[in-house]
């Protein structure tokens, strides 16, 4: 497949994300209005590029996350790149469980279906969820909103799906930034291999009540996002973001450790905190839910 000279130079705009909203762990993702923006020139040379804003100076080759999966779904596709040229203006944190690799795959996928002028369709989202092993986030960057995100256990291998939920109007987000950095393979490392039959059941009913909760009553939030599964396992790796949840939650904030953490995510109604929690040591960024999913214009084009 060949490209046209318009479709040798697209601008890819993907959102952060916060993943498990607490119940609802490798299940729940909600996309955050933070944006990376890359700008990808299909050139008949090597792959080079730029790093700009939160990763500045990162080598762009082969091994770079965009890259490889801009690569990968060419390949699916059946399009042929010599070679390419990337710019990536970056303004979600790394290495914080806001999302970053998982909106990396995203515009590469994004870009690869966009420069083999096919729309996006379930196999985007297999082609992203295969880089990151789970669903939640590259599904609410990939969709936008709330993300409801499952997987089958297929003999060939895990099949990912997810579906679109609209968010209640009146969440407004919180995130609460820390400068420490986590790596979501070591704290993944963390859980147990199995837990009890009781924390099993009690994770479903509060997973299902907090779809309810972010689409319907988010008065329901705080008892929602309730979580035995993973936070408190992982809670020495960094106790800062435990002490911080448990502070919100004991003043009626719906928060949560946002994936991997260490960022906290709280859901309100207002943009606001407590003023009696201690959040030194945070940067504390009130953010929009970003409802649109990836989006992908010529380059040189306005953008949000």
């Amino acid at each position: 497949m060949s490209l046209s000279p318009r479709e040798r130079s697209i601008r890819v705009t993907v959102a952060a994300s916060t993943a498990n909203l607490g119940s609802g762990f490798d299940a729940l993702g909600l996309a955050l209005a933070l944006y990376d923006r890359v700008e990808v020139t299909v050139t008949d040379g090597a792959v080079t590029g730029t790093v700009t804003g939160e990763g500045a100076g990162l080598v762009v080759d082969e091994k770079h996350l965009v890259v490889r999966a801009l690569y990968a779904t060419a390949d699916a596709l059946g399009l042929r790149l010599p070679g390419v040229t990337l710019t990536c203006v970056n303004a979600i944190p790394h290495a914080r469980g806001l999302g970053s690799s998982a909106a990396a795959v995203v515009a590469g996928v994004a870009a690869g279906y966009a420069l083999a002028g096919r729309e996006r369709d379930d196999e985007a989202l297999e082609l992203a969820a295969s880089f990151e092993g789970h669903a939640d986030n590259v599904a609410a960057s990939l969709l936008g909103g709330l993300a409801l995100a499952w997987v089958d256990r297929d003999p060939t291998g895990p099949r990912y799906h997810a579906v679109r939920l609209e968010p209640h109007a009146a969440l407004r987000p919180v995130v609460l930034v820390p400068a420490e950095k986590s790596a979501t393979a070591l704290t993944r490392g963390l859980l147990p291999a199995t837990v009890p039959h009781a924390d099993a059941a009690f994770a479903a009913g509060r997973a299902a009540l907090a779809v309810h909760a972010f689409t319907e009553r988010p008065d329901l939030l705080l008892p929602a996002t309730a979580d035995v599964l993973h936070q408190d396992y992982r809670a020495d790796a960094w106790p800062n973001t435990s002490r911080v949840v448990r502070e919100l939650r004991d003043n009626g904030v719906a928060a949560t450790v946002s994936g991997a953490g260490p960022t906290v995510f709280a859901a309100t109604r207002d943009g606001l905190l407590p003023p009696e929690v201690d959040t030194s040591g945070f940067a504390v960024r009130p953010l929009e839910i970003a409802r649109d999913g990836v989006t992908v214009e010529p380059a040189g084009t306005n953008s949000r």
